[in-house]
């Protein structure tokens, strides 16, 4: 009653909670949402504690936002929700004289990062007559929303129901060596001393690949650039090419019961997803998704799925459109990614989040929040900047929080510092 008696007289006695809430609020204002990056911008604050259940500071966390790479948070909470420990390789089944193989969208199939390959083992040591079953896909080879013009970047290799390669040419080259891997393409190289630096390229509707280099460059170059997965044919002459077997085509598969054949641990995937933001393994977790619970590779179902299901507590009903983030269609609230984030610290070890998720010093924060404090998925688009993830302050307080940042007119840097200066005051602080 004496409490009560004080807050009513002197209104500006606040209590702790009311107190460090108002703290952040300046802190937010004056090192963040008042500054010269972001003034003009479109800004999301959502700090939750989900120990007492309690929002410690809220800024427009229920306004949408394109939220960039950290669709991938979403991407990761799919996979580890329907995928299991371990990537679905290929269905497959055997008769006496034939093996039927058909795709599930994992991408880890022939890609370097991976030496472990039980399906290549599979059609390598088999005796018998290997058949491709073409899978029902659903999706385009490019995600709605995506640029056209980044073809030959990258970032965006196309998506398709067999990957192989991470479905990415490797082109090297130094001094008067060059190559191209997979040997099935063929690399034009040109000399022209009148360049800066070496331009790779590919033609936007064929597989051919050309390299430009000025001779008097000493210096290696080493880049991947995406391929036209095309048709089912075209599948099946990468198969034949690799394996040095003749393949045929089930368009009539048998009526029979297929096994699936695992692959890597799915740890091994999400990690590299989420530190380096692959937007390959994003994309194809989704397409492994929907063909690990139906025949038909779909992700726009897989997200109606979750949407209505593990997710349909959203606060927010969004609007999810692929994988990676790479689409300006995607539209969700700081506070639903502060929902999904709870949710996965809930379900799954901390000491396994804190293994896949970016920290100080690490992958896409290997710039950034040094005394690793945070754990958090970055995106970035232009004028887009987001962070959203888990911070542990001094204190030993753990929180979930989500800062999404639109149209901003600054370099990305500028804003993901002031995004530091916050939540490093927050770590000192609490």
């Amino acid at each position: 009653m004496k409490r009560l008696f004080f807050l009513l007289i002197f209104p500006w006695i606040l209590t702790p909670a009311a107190a460090q809430t108002a703290a952040i609020k300046k802190w937010a204002e004056t090192e963040l949402l008042h500054k010269t990056p972001m003034e003009q911008a479109h800004a999301g604050i959502c700090i939750y504690e989900p120990a007492t259940g309690k929002y410690w500071y809220q800024y427009q966390d229920d306004k949408y936002f394109t939220p960039a790479s950290n669709m991938k948070i979403f991407s990761l909470y799919a996979g580890m929700t329907l995928l299991g420990d371990s990537l679905p390789a290929a269905r497959y089944y055997e008769n006496d004289t034939a093996l039927f193989v058909k795709g599930m969208g994992d991408p880890s199939f022939l890609h370097p990062d991976y030496t472990y390959q039980p399906l290549l083992q599979l059609l390598q040591q088999t005796n018998k007559k290997i058949y491709l079953v073409p899978a029902m896909n659903a999706n385009q080879r490019y995600g709605a929303g995506w640029s056209w013009s980044d073809f030959a970047d990258d970032y965006q290799p196309e998506l398709n129901e067999w990957p192989m390669y991470g479905n990415v040419v490797r082109i090297r080259h130094h001094l008067d060596s060059s190559s191209i891997s997979p040997t099935l393409y063929d690399l034009d190289i040109t000399a022209d001393d009148t360049l800066s630096e070496s331009i790779v390229t590919r033609d936007e509707r064929h597989n051919f690949f050309y390299l430009k280099y000025n001779p008097k460059d000493k210096s290696a170059l080493e880049t991947e650039v995406p391929f036209i997965t095309g048709s089912v044919q075209e599948l099946r002459q990468r198969l034949e090419d690799t394996l040095h077997k003749r393949i045929g085509l089930a368009v009539n598969p048998p009526a029979a019961r297929f096994n699936v054949l695992r692959s890597i641990p799915a740890d091994s995937l999400y990690t590299p997803m989420m530190q380096r933001s692959d937007n390959f393994f994003a994309e194809q977790t989704l397409m492994m998704a929907a063909s690990t619970l139906w025949d038909t590779i779909s992700s726009t179902r897989v997200m109606e799925y979750l949407l209505s299901h593990e997710l349909k507590g959203l606060p927010h009903p969004p609007t999810w459109e692929d994988g990676s983030g790479l689409s300006r269609y995607n539209l969700f609230t700081p506070r639903d990614f502060v929902t999904v984030l709870s949710l996965l610290k809930a379900q799954y070890p901390q000491d396994r989040l804190w293994h896949i998720f970016p920290t100080g010093g690490k992958g896409t924060l290997k710039n950034y929040y040094q005394q690793q404090f945070v754990h958090a998925k970055t995106g970035t688009l232009t004028g887009v900047v987001a962070l959203s993830g888990y911070l542990v302050t001094k204190k030993n307080k753990s929180l979930v929080f989500s800062v999404l940042v639109n149209n901003h007119h600054e370099t990305a840097s500028s804003v993901r510092k002031a995004i530091e200066r916050l939540l490093t005051m927050i770590w000192k602080e609490y």
